[in-house]
């Protein structure tokens, strides 16, 4: 069946539109948000999918506010694969070198500002790349001249998830909050009859080491489960809160005019 204009113009994802209707949308202004994850090891009862499904299930759920407020915006497919050597020892991990990294990020914002946008964001959602993203946001910035924002989604939402978490303040990994959001948006990545074994130290830091003070470690040598925190207390019902709440703030921030300014 045909998309009616109607429906084309309310669609956010790039993929379901037509090169004409992304034309468009490109001379109204419209924002482009890039999904940037993971595919990693999550402990025992999670799919490696997580980062993935995350960050586009809170890319999506902010551009559909942003629509709602009458601001266009499109959303890419996720870059599906990131920084992710310290969960290569587990197995069931895809990583990337930085200069992979970058050059595929940078392929997607070069190609959006070949395509007319003039404004996009990289909404990440593996901590692993948080880091990383930032820096190629930059890059990009200055190589394409277009305006360019960064951010890990729980990173930007501040401490507004801790009074949904029973037994952290935000996201871990592979933990009561990410269990809690797979739980809603892909009920068949949890497998339930192992969330009893899901559960681990709740930080990546030994003693001693400030949180300003970044040293990867393999996380085989932190939790032999694969998990940080605890998704013993995981529920869809968390997961939703957890969404929307990001999915407002998110939405709020990226629609504020002085960011683009």
């Amino acid at each position: 069946m045909q998309e009616t204009p109607m429906a084309a113009a309310t669609e956010i994802e790039w993929m379901k539109l037509t090169a004409a209707e992304l034309n468009a949308r490109a001379e109204s202004g419209a924002l482009v948000i890039i999904p940037v994850a993971s595919l990693e090891q999550h402990g025992p009862h999670l799919a490696t999918g997580v980062d993935i499904v995350c960050a586009t299930g809170v890319a999506q759920r902010v551009a559909h506010k942003l629509v709602a407020a009458g601001r266009p915006v499109v959303v890419t497919p996720c870059v599906w694969t990131g920084l992710a050597e310290h969960h290569v020892a587990f197995g069931g991990t895809v990583t990337l070198d930085f200069a992979a990294f970058s050059a595929v990020i940078k392929g997607v914002v070069r190609s959006a500002a070949r395509a007319g946008f003039k404004r996009v964001m990289l909404l990440n959602g593996h901590g692993g790349n948080a880091e990383a993203v930032a820096v190629i946001g930059g890059e990009c910035q200055n190589e394409f001249g277009i305006a360019v924002a960064a951010g890990t989604y729980w990173h930007l939402v501040g401490d507004a998830f801790a009074p949904i978490l029973d037994r952290q303040s935000t996201v871990l990994h592979a933990c009561e909050a990410e269990t809690s959001m797979v739980m809603t948006l892909m009920p068949e990545g949890v497998r339930a009859e192992r969330l009893a074994e899901a559960h681990g130290p709740h930080s990546t830091r030994p003693e001693g080491q400030p949180p300003t003070m970044i040293r990867r470690r393999s996380f085989k040598d932190i939790t032999p489960s694969g998990v940080v925190g605890d998704a013993r207390a995981a529920s869809a019902a968390k997961g939703e809160a957890l969404l929307d709440t990001a999915s407002t703030i998110i939405a709020e921030e990226l629609g504020s005019a002085r960011l683009w300014g």
